[in-house]
């Protein structure tokens, strides 16, 4: 399903699930995540966001590929730090299908 995405609008960022903030994917920057005592830098670059750095033990979300499609996902557990590419009313999906099953 991921092969065929649609380019994001935006990375929202979440934290311990309070919203940290959005950021544009067309807008070059570098984002600092983090409280006192820990730290994770989000880059973001030709529409696409990477985890750059971050303090955590295992360093999963550093060495998670760049995403840029809506729905993909960079988490890093430790930090509760969650990165989630969205489109541009601030969600994963434009249909906003719900499918149940019986």
């Amino acid at each position: 399903m991921q092969l065929q995405g649609k380019r994001g609008a935006e990375v929202k960022v979440s934290v311990n699930n309070k919203e940290y903030g959005t950021y544009s994917l067309d807008k070059n920057q570098t984002v600092t995540i983090g409280e006192d005592d820990w730290e994770n830098i989000l880059i973001i670059k030709d529409g696409k966001a990477s985890m750059e750095k971050a303090d955590c033990p295992d360093k999963i979300c550093v060495n998670h590929a760049a995403i840029s499609k809506k729905g993909e996902t960079i988490v890093c557990l430790p930090h509760k730090v969650v990165v989630e590419v969205v489109d541009e009313n601030g969600t994963q999906d434009g249909n906003q299908i719900d499918i149940i099953s019986k």
